[in-house]
């Protein structure tokens, strides 16, 4: 179907704006237009009431910023640990507070969302490594939380979703067990090289770019050769078998559409439960960012769908 009018009209401010194509920017660069952007928000007010809490946890000999957001119900409630998207470089805790405390009432979850440490400054796998120490703090210390360690998930968005996916995956090469989901919205999943359909087709004009991909990419690895390693694009992971069931989100005006779409039939062929959802008309961004998810329908039903996920898995 044609890309939806609101997405249009959201993208059509942004050019307004006459930045240039992050792929042009600097890492600092892009980093300042999402604080800007962030700044501009208007706080939803049905989210109010989430309690957040910024900490540090002391997590395989360093310490990890977390920004803990629990719902005003009481009892012990499922975890989200939750990666922010931003191509590695350029998301922050920030640039997600409102989808993360869309999550924790809607869910009625606990979300722990992640400060890993970002490339160009720290390139792979430094953000994963954190991601991957958190997960593990939170499945030990859940109860202080006011979690429950029996089902803590694994979340996030484009790159942070990359991060969730090879943090299950690692878990699970490590015999650790208790993981109980994986929330996937619109993952990478493969390098760009060689390039899928979606990645021709939608390569210009839906926000998230080709060019903009690469960038990402080109900042994230310290050497193309690190494209071959699963850690880095888990499609390349030899099997996804004894992975929690999964939702995956994917997008038909994204560049990832193609490889999200990809991860989540592998994962259902190797016998995971996969709920997979595909968002017509939707572009890149669209479930989670601000500056798309509170103006979009189709973002908040995505939203409760996720919530009721959740809450059947209890």
């Amino acid at each position: 179907m044609p890309l939806d009018a609101k997405v249009q009209a959201i993208l059509n401010v942004g050019k307004s704006l006459a930045r240039p194509p992050v792929e042009l920017q600097t890492p600092e660069e892009a980093r300042a237009e999402r604080a800007e952007m962030m700044a501009r928000f208007v706080p939803m007010p049905e989210y109010a009431d989430v309690r957040v809490a910024d900490r540090t946890i002391g997590a395989a000999g360093r310490e990890i910023g977390v920004r803990v957001f629990a719902p005003e119900s009481g009892g012990s409630a499922p975890v989200v640990v939750f990666f922010h998207g931003g191509g590695w470089v350029a998301g922050t805790l920030e640039t997600h507070d409102p989808y993360c405390r869309a999550l924790a009432k809607e869910a009625g979850v606990v979300v722990v969302s992640v400060d890993f440490r970002l490339a160009p400054e720290h390139k792979f796998p430094a953000g994963l490594e954190d991601c991957l120490a958190a997960t593990e703090w939170v499945m030990a210390h859940a109860g202080e939380l006011g979690g429950d360690a029996s089902r803590v998930i694994v979340g996030g968005d484009s790159a942070g979703g990359t991060l969730a996916t090879v943090v299950a995956l690692l878990l699970r090469d490590k015999g650790v067990t208790g993981l109980a989901g994986q929330i996937l919205l619109y993952p990478t999943t493969a390098y760009y090289d060689p390039p899928t359909a979606s990645y021709l087709e939608n390569a210009e004009g839906y926000g998230l770019t080709r060019k903009g991909m690469i960038w990402f990419w080109d900042h994230y690895l310290n050497d193309k050769r690190e494209a071959a390693d699963f850690r880095v694009a888990p499609l390349l992971a030899t099997s996804l078998a004894g992975l929690p069931r999964a939702f995956v989100v994917t997008a038909e005006y994204d560049v990832l559409r193609d490889e999200g779409q990809a991860y989540a039939k592998r994962m259902a062929e190797a016998g995971v439960e996969v709920t997979e959802v595909f968002a017509e008309g939707m572009n890149h961004g669209f479930a989670a960012s601000a500056n798309e998810f509170p103006f979009l329908p189709q973002a908040k039903e995505m939203l409760r769908r996720v919530a009721e996920w959740v809450k059947v898995g209890r």
